[in-house]
């Protein structure tokens, strides 16, 4: 008897070892990786390293960009407990209708995002609910302090912080860097055991070449423009013509970057850089510097236009009032088309076109924000038989504000094109200076000579008897050019009789610019030449311009003008 339970006690002894060693054996053997993979989700614990965007500053240091800190609320579908009247005060806490709310949560799962980035008061309430199964992870919400101001610079971010526009978009790999995990180890009650582990990446900072100042002068005025026009849109530009840095750009209609992703196209649209218009008579600057240039024409050389109108490939094309005999110099004055023509003529085909391409038409400047369209002039072989009539006097040509912006700052700066350009330098988060994009070089384009005599010329432009006098500024002297073209209507493919842009382009003070500037109005109501509409707006542009950068009154370079706000 003792020897039978002696055999079944090591019987079981033995086959009880033997389902352990199975059970090691599934263990250790055939199920490690699935089973260490779990220990590792019990005991570690990985989070993602956040990424905050590097600040934007404009030239003077000020904040245009930034971060917020807020709380998202986000759900663990498997816990939460939602009932009807939890839904009923959480919905009313976050105005929402609660099948927006419950759109959001899936029957299973155990995460699901809520709502994203609420503001503080909303997140405290919903907090205050006590629901179970809601959580809330603090976030980073890309903030713009200035609102609309300078918005198709600086873009915007969506929900997740993904470029959209702008230099945001454009310089996204600086701003933004990269993330990556980090990994904690944790006790069975979840508490962390290390500690010191920096779960935040910075982005690297952006100094813009604009002003908050003069960028907040531009807006204003053409804001006025705007409304007293009646117009349907506008761009403006202003550029130190030396360095090419953008001090401010500004188009209208705009909108607010806190609420980029529900602003219209219309709104977003960066039309400086992005729409083409015939710049009318602002073109005679091509013709201008080619007959100069090329020894075609002196500022004293006289040209008859007395018959007021001019035919080409049997089209007339007439002048605005009948002149007589002009000058070189009262062509560009009086903005006389048909004197326009007539030197065009004597340059020919090939010449206009290549002053015109040297001047930057047809070409994208390089400007640093996404968007940039190049504008067209077709090449000589392609001209029709009224082209001839039709380019020296800025149509059958499309240029960008920008361009026209560019062309002229050759003049102002002694005959060289610049490089746009609205970032100045980027920062590291420790303050190193990672690239500063100033160009070293800039290329001549024409001879110093001919800048300064064209300079003259369109000096005489803002004087008595010039189609720019009331751009003029009291105590320094202006040179710019006057334009207005009509706009094809899609719809019968000829120019509107009702639709116009009107535009000036030109840089203060004369002799020694400081600030080259463009204004385009598109489609004003009740005036449409240039000289009425968009002077103005440049004269008002520059004078407070003038004074805000304490710049002296060249009549009497001892008075400093009077400061404006800032």
């Amino acid at each position: 008897m003792n020897k039978k339970r002696a055999i079944i006690l090591n019987t079981t002894i033995i086959f009880s070892f033997f389902l352990v060693s199975l059970r090691l054996t599934d263990l250790m053997i055939f199920n490690h990786t699935r089973l260490s993979e779990r220990a590792k989700l019990q005991h570690v614990k990985v989070e993602d390293i956040q990424v905050r965007r590097g600040i934007i500053f404009d030239r003077r240091g000020r904040e245009l960009a930034l971060n917020l800190e807020l709380e998202s609320l986000y759900c663990d579908p498997e816990n939460l407990n939602l009932d009807n009247d939890s839904m009923r005060r959480l919905a009313s806490v976050m105005a929402k209708e609660p099948r927006v709310i419950l759109s959001k949560i899936p029957a299973a799962g155990r995460f699901a995002w809520v709502e994203r980035k609420l503001e503080p008061d909303t997140a405290e309430k919903v907090k205050r609910l006590n629901i179970k199964g809601l959580e809330f992870l603090t976030e980073a919400k890309r903030f713009y302090p200035k609102g609309e101001l300078a918005s198709h610079i600086l873009g915007f971010v969506g929900v997740d912080n993904q470029a959209l526009e702008g230099v945001e978009l454009k310089y996204d790999r600086y701003i933004k860097t990269t993330g990556g995990k980090v990994f904690f180890e944790r006790d069975a009650s979840g508490k962390t055991l290390s500690s010191g582990v920096d779960i935040e990446a910075k982005g690297n900072n952006i100094v813009l070449t604009i002003d908050e100042g003069l960028q907040s002068i531009v807006e204003r005025e053409i804001d006025k423009a705007i409304i007293k026009w009646r117009a349907a849109a506008a761009s403006a530009i202003m550029m130190d013509p030396f360095t090419g840095e953008i001090l401010a750009l500004a188009n209208r209609p705009a909108y607010d970057p806190n609420k980029g992703g529900s602003a219209g196209g219309s709104e977003k649209r960066n039309r400086a850089i992005t729409d083409c218009y015939e710049p009318g008579s602002t073109f005679k600057i091509i013709i201008g510097v080619a007959s100069l240039e090329e020894k075609i024409a002196k500022p004293d050389t006289l040209f008859d236009v007395s018959k007021g109108s001019i035919q080409v490939g049997g089209k007339t094309i007439r002048d605005v009032h009948k002149y007589g005999v002009l000058t070189f110099k009262e062509v560009i004055q009086k903005s006389s088309n048909v004197g326009s023509i007539t030197i065009g003529m004597r340059l020919g085909k090939d010449r206009i076109y290549k002053y015109a391409k040297l001047l930057g038409v047809g070409k994208k400047t390089g400007i640093d924000l996404p968007g940039e369209v190049s504008g067209w002039i077709h090449p000589p072989e392609r001209w029709s038989g009224t082209s001839l009539g039709a380019i020296p006097i800025g149509q059958e040509v499309a240029v960008t504000p920008l361009q026209m912006l560019r062309a002229y700052s050759a003049i102002a700066n002694g005959g060289f094109l610049v490089r746009p350009h609205v970032v100045s330098e980027i920062i590291s988060p420790n303050g190193q200076v990672l690239a500063s994009l100033k160009d070293k070089e800039m290329k001549r384009i024409i001879s110093a000579r001919t800048a300064e005599t064209f300079k003259d010329i369109l000096k005489s432009v803002v004087e008595e008897g010039g189609t720019g006098k009331r751009a003029s500024v009291d105590g320094n002297e202006v040179a710019g050019k006057t334009g207005t073209a009509q706009i094809i209507d899609p719809r019968t493919k000829r120019y509107s009789k009702e639709k116009f842009v009107s535009s000036f382009v030109g840089f203060v003070p004369a002799d020694n610019p400081r600030l080259a500037i463009i204004v385009v109005i598109y489609e004003p109501k009740g005036q449409i030449y240039g000289g009425v509409v968009a002077a103005p707006v440049f004269r008002d542009i520059a004078d407070q311009s003038l004074s805000y950068l304490d710049i002296p009154r060249e009549d009497n370079p001892h008075h400093a003008p009077l400061l404006v706000s800032r």
